[in-house]
């Protein structure tokens, strides 16, 4: 497998209603009118989380997101309602052409886009030799995490229901300056995500040779 590098940032200031102004929707679609709205879709900075705020208690509602990835894919994944304080996404948008809520609002809800990102998705071979060497790059101020996963969205899983596990790396969890690290084993998929900051971390996946019979 040729090496695999992916970047996550910089991005914008995190916002509350960049996505939808403040409502007090009835049971249906939300009305995308922020400021990254163009003709009722979200066209947001960098692929991101999306953040739900409530003014009151929405747990007897659930918020479904609809939009695209980084490679426009079509996503969506479903949120209980927060309790007068806020819930971000699991999923990171590109866009966001729809939200959903189930039941009619207790209150008013603005939704924006939180400080956190994730990388493209690293897809290992699992029919080359299990060792991955890893390095970021980093520029600017940042705060990150390599991830991995074993769960497989391509099969009985949905990618917002993906377990992503930090690295047993200690020094690849929360860090903040460039690193060399490695999975001792090919997970499935592997990412870096941004946990804070307005710098960018370019990550390197390197994964050689084929195992032999």
């Amino acid at each position: 497998m040729r090496p695999i590098q992916v970047t996550v940032g910089p991005l914008a200031a995190a916002s509350a209603n960049n996505i939808a102004l403040s409502q007090t929707p009835n049971s249906g679609n939300l009305i995308l009118n922020g400021s990254t709205a163009v003709n009722g879709t979200a066209v947001l900075d960098k692929p991101r989380r999306v953040l739900i705020t409530a003014a009151a208690n929405e747990s007897a509602n659930t918020f479904t997101i609809t939009g695209t990835n980084w490679s426009g894919s079509a996503i969506s994944e479903t949120i209980t309602g927060p309790n007068a304080s806020t819930a971000q996404s699991v999923l990171d948008y590109a866009t966001v052409s729809r939200i959903t809520i189930s039941g009619n609002a207790a209150g008013a809800i603005t939704v924006g886009t939180s400080g956190v990102a994730s990388s493209p998705w690293v897809s290992l071979d699992h029919w080359a030799l299990p060792q991955v060497a890893i390095q970021c790059n980093v520029n600017g101020t940042v705060n990150y995490t390599v991830q991995s996963t074993l769960d497989n969205p391509n099969g009985s899983v949905p990618p917002a229901a993906v377990t992503w596990i930090n690295t047993s790396d200690t020094g690849a969890v929360g860090a903040s300056a460039s690193i060399q690290t490695n999975f001792a084993y090919a997970p499935t998929f592997a990412r870096v995500i941004l946990n804070s900051g307005t710098g960018t971390v370019t990550t390197t996946f390197s994964q050689f040779g084929a195992v032999t019979k």
